[in-house]
């Protein structure tokens, strides 16, 4: 039986989409892969730097002219994150979608590469994106944007409600290790691996704020653990846990959520009912990567907090069981666990859009 379920996750490791976002090489050179590919409003965004090496080229950024020059053949390329205009030498070239500071890192667009590259090289340039997008996302707004957003929303009935921001809770920290499992494996340690990845995810596909609750090793209160999901954007919590049994039998997935509350004898709308459907969704993605879910709990534990933001507890796994474990402590399971739970929550950003409209 656990020979017959290390043959299907390995088939299910192969059988999964490649990490890397685009192939990108110079002429008939091993292809380079990229990660690091941002969508915005259904265009794909690189970091420049990566793309200058992958295309053995060289790069410098000046901080006081906000201009970055690129060494070509043909001379010096300069672009600038805002401007419509690539500047080869004294010609100047019209640009579709401009640079853009994204994350921290200067990044040009996928027709930057594909139409204006070829022309600043001697060699053919080889593209190929592995996870292409169609759908339009959202884009960066200024703080302005972002008020009258909110102010619409406030005051407009039936009016769409998508997911503004999100909060990941990576369980304990610090001396505070959690469970612990086979090889001494801990919680802690699984719990902020996944984070980081499904933070990465919603950034570069769904282009929100995201909060950790703790971004290194080191312990929270109570109160600092909640402070990310304080945020007056954020729409939806995901707190990331292990388990630990006595045995090694144990084993899959739990989601918790908090029970209907009440506050001074009234019941608090939505306590429960957009948590559960935040926990349906992330079951329903979970289960089309081939992860079992054993069920979604009612309990009010204190980690889940008070009121009715939608909050989902999610159980990983059972480090005491072999199976669970290898899937935990690897690179390639935190990754399906990651790109399940961003399906998860990204379907139920689509399903609050329905409902609101």
């Amino acid at each position: 039986m656990l020979r017959s379920f290390w043959v299907s996750l390995l088939l299910l490791l192969l059988a999964s989409p490649a990490a890397a976002v685009v192939e990108l090489a110079l002429g008939n050179q091993a292809p380079v892969t990229i990660n690091e590919v941002y969508m915005r409003d259904g265009v794909a965004f690189l970091p420049v730097d990566e793309v200058l090496a992958a295309l053995q080229l060289s790069g410098k950024w000046d901080s006081v002219d906000h201009v970055y020059t690129i060494k070509t053949p043909f001379g010096n390329a300069r672009i600038s994150p805002g401007s419509n205009y690539l500047r080869l030498t004294e010609r100047f070239i019209p640009l579709e979608h401009p640079p853009r500071f994204i994350d921290g890192r200067l990044r040009i667009s996928e027709d930057f590469l594909t139409v204006h590259f070829p022309n600043l090289l001697t060699q053919s340039v080889y593209y190929r994106n592995l996870n292409p997008q169609t759908e339009t996302l959202v884009e960066e707004q200024t703080p302005l944007d972002q008020l009258f957003a909110l102010l619409l929303r406030k005051k407009g009935a039936g009016t769409a409600a998508p997911l503004r921001a999100v909060a990941i809770d990576p369980g304990h920290g610090g001396q505070e290790t959690g469970a612990l499992g086979i090889g001494a494996v801990k919680e802690k340690d699984i719990a902020l691996g996944v984070a980081k990845r499904l933070e990465k995810l919603l950034k570069m596909n769904m282009g929100i704020p995201v909060y950790l609750s703790r971004d290194g090793d080191y312990s929270l209160s109570t109160q600092q653990r909640l402070e990310a999901a304080a945020k007056t954007d954020v729409d939806a919590l995901i707190q990331l846990h292990a388990q630990a049994a006595l045995s090694g039998q144990p084993q899959g997935i739990n989601l918790v959520i908090r029970p209907q509350e009440e506050f001074a004898g009234q019941t608090v709308p939505g306590a429960q009912g957009d948590s559960m459907r935040l926990a349906r969704r992330l079951r329903d993605a979970f289960n089309g990567q081939g992860l079992e879910v054993a069920g979604i709990y009612q309990a009010p534990l204190l980690p889940l907090g008070r009121g009715n933001l939608p909050t989902v507890l999610v159980e990983m796994g059972y480090l005491t069981n072999a199976a669970d474990q290898a899937l935990l402590s690897s690179p390639e399971g935190q990754e399906r666990l990651a790109a399940a739970l961003f399906q998860g929550v990204r379907n139920f950003a689509e399903e609050l859009k329905e409902t609101a409209q």
